[in-house]
């Protein structure tokens, strides 16, 4: 039987934050490129073959853009909501192709090792000064303030995005940038709510197994860099730092019922399509 004081403490507990109550915004790009085992790929793919198969990965919430198709490798550029990991992606996207291939008649053998990269409209370097640049481009009016907002900033080196996360299965490049927004706009004060807000960020990084490279924290939202955990999806990341955020600030709505969060790399959309 649960005491009363128990069943507060569970009430507590409960996140504020769930998929359902929120109202992301995002923009999503992943490239996924696999190899033959042995021998080769068709030098081309049969008739329809993509058509049907971007029906199937639209039921994956997964949208197909871009294709490079030779004999030696495939290459394919998706869209994807919040929901898709990486991990899933490449399950879902190989695990269908080999299936396409079978009822084509032409079974092909995948190399267990591929690649999946996050992309965006920005590359790396522009998005990590983009955050940098933060408070250079708002003039606040307490300079006491500023500095201690660019006291709490993040600007790691030792955390190299452009290396890719290696798994059994092969390298991810999974690379994000989350944006959370204070609940109706209300600037903080961050040393008294926060307290050391970059430090529970990385708390709560280093728990979930992400890594933050640039992290900038504005009078009424937060901007973070970061390489994601392969096998959590951008919703996972958005809320751990949303609910962890809000329990460690006393369980109350900090953050507005949303978030910002698109992926970036090395190269951008324009240079997959060229």
């Amino acid at each position: 039987m649960t005491g009363r004081g128990e069943s507060s403490l569970a009430t507590k507990l409960q996140p504020l934050y769930i998929s359902h109550n929120l109202r992301p915004a995002y923009q999503l790009r992943y490239g996924w490129t696999g190899w033959p085992s042995q021998g080769s790929f068709p030098s081309k793919p049969p008739p329809h073959f993509l058509e049907e198969l971007a029906e199937h990965w639209e039921k994956d919430s997964l949208r197909l853009l871009e294709h490079v198709w030779d004999s030696r490798q495939i290459s394919l550029t998706f869209s994807a909501t919040p929901a898709i990991s990486p991990i899933l992606l490449a399950a879902r996207v190989k695990g269908r192709l080999q299936h396409a291939f079978r009822l084509a008649g032409k079974p092909i053998k995948f190399s267990r090792k591929l690649a999946v990269r996050s992309i965006g409209h920005n590359t790396r370097e522009v998005v990590e000064a983009y955050i940098r640049k933060q408070l250079d481009r708002e003039k606040l009016a307490d300079p006491r303030y500023e500095d201690r907002l660019r006291s709490l900033a993040i600007n790691d080196p030792s955390v190299d995005l452009s290396r890719p996360a290696e798994t059994r299965s092969g390298r991810y490049w999974y690379n994000l940038h989350l944006v959370l927004v204070v609940a109706d706009r209300y600037r903080m004060g961050w040393e008294k709510e926060g307290k050391n807000l970059s430090a529970i960020c990385q708390q709560i990084a280093s728990n979930k197994g992400y890594a933050i490279s640039n992290l900038a924290i504005m009078p009424d939202h937060l901007h973070i860099a970061l390489r994601g955990n392969v096998e959590h999806t951008p919703q996972d990341i958005a809320l751990a730092f949303q609910n962890n955020l809000a329990y460690l600030m006393g369980q109350c709505r900090i953050w507005e019922y949303n978030y910002y969060v698109g992926t970036f790399g090395e190269y951008t959309m324009g240079a997959v399509r060229r």
